[in-house]
């Protein structure tokens, strides 16, 4: 990325730094369109939770704004909501998570040409002037933290699978971390990574070949906790013992009770990722919006290794995801 980052925006605007608080007087009315994926697995889910929270939280506080949720099932579904926000809907601002990354980009660009204010969240454009601001998780971090994990925990020798998840800027960004760390210890092998679209199924289908072509894998990285179920479940149902170390991603809930329990041997560790950033961006764009202000062009949301030490402070059992 060429734009500038700029860290902990988030915490800065709850800290009320940047001059937005709850008592402040809207200037603009403003009529804000959330775009975003169904609730397909459990961080969608978890994503279209919090943005329904947001919606409740920020209408009831805040008379002169208005936000529409729109959920798609796939990219060209929701490149037509996005023409229906702007003609049908009106919008004067957006908050987009694509589906996909070079799929959505012309979309995105048609709605920003009409003059509406574009966030783009966590999942990236292939042309960065289709958006005004990007908020997103630490996915450089995404794909480190586990590469340096699992290089220490295999003592620097072994042999690994990798799954991606959708074909996304974000996904590569996530790869290319975990390799350039890697390429630091040549004694580790990468066997395959194939994508298994994020999707617990497919993670199981991909599991279950990578089983198949290989007698002895050492560890795997998951890269999202739902795959990381689907391939804990091909491992047991393969009846492998060769595995030592499974690890998944984003703090699913259930993921981190199990590594808090100490439940499964091959759950050491994980990286955090949240979905609640739709609602931090969802708040950000609309609050900056009602002063006529902009957001910084870049706000990532740090991700960090959870253990089982602080495993507890990243647990949330009411929380869908």
């Amino acid at each position: 990325m060429t734009f500038a980052v700029r860290l902990l925006a988030i915490a800065a605007l709850a800290a009320g730094t940047l001059g937005f608080t709850a008592t402040a007087s809207a200037q603009n009315k403003v009529n804000l369109g959330v775009a975003i994926p169904a609730a397909t697995h459990g961080f969608t889910g978890g994503i279209v939770w919090w943005a329904g929270e947001a919606k409740k939280e920020l209408e009831k506080k805040y008379p002169d704004l208005k936000v529409t949720i729109k959920t798609a099932a796939n990219a060209g579904e929701q490149a037509n909501q996005l023409q229906d926000l702007v003609t049908a809907n009106k919008i004067n601002a957006l908050v987009v998570f694509p589906f996909e990354s070079a799929a959505l980009t012309k979309p995105v660009a048609q709605v920003k040409a009409k003059g509406v204010y574009v966030t783009v969240v966590d999942r990236g454009l292939t042309d960065t002037s289709a958006q005004d601001a990007y908020v997103a998780g630490d996915n450089t971090a995404f794909g480190k933290i586990p590469a340096e994990y699992l290089a220490k925990a295999l003592g620097g020798k072994g042999n690994i699978v990798a799954l991606r998840g959708i074909a996304t800027t974000l996904d590569n960004e996530r790869m290319d971390a975990f390799n350039s760390v890697m390429k630091n210890h040549p004694d580790i092998k990468l066997l395959d990574a194939k994508y298994g679209n994020w999707n617990r199924d497919d993670a199981f289908k991909v599991m279950q070949d990578f089983l198949t072509r290989f007698k002895q894998i050492d560890a795997v990285w998951a890269a999202d906790d739902d795959m990381a179920v689907g391939v804990l479940k091909a491992i047991d149902q393969a009846k492998r013992t060769d595995i030592r170390i499974v690890f998944g991603g984003a703090g699913a809930k259930g993921m981190v009770k199990t590594l808090i329990d100490g439940k499964d041997p091959r759950i050491q560790a994980n990286v955090s990722y949240s979905p609640k950033f739709i609602y931090d961006a969802i708040k950000l764009t609309a609050e900056a919006r009602l002063k006529n202000e902009k957001l910084p062009a870049t706000t990532i949301i740090p991700s960090v290794l959870i253990t089982k030490e602080n495993a507890k402070q990243f647990y949330f059992p009411d929380s869908p995801f």
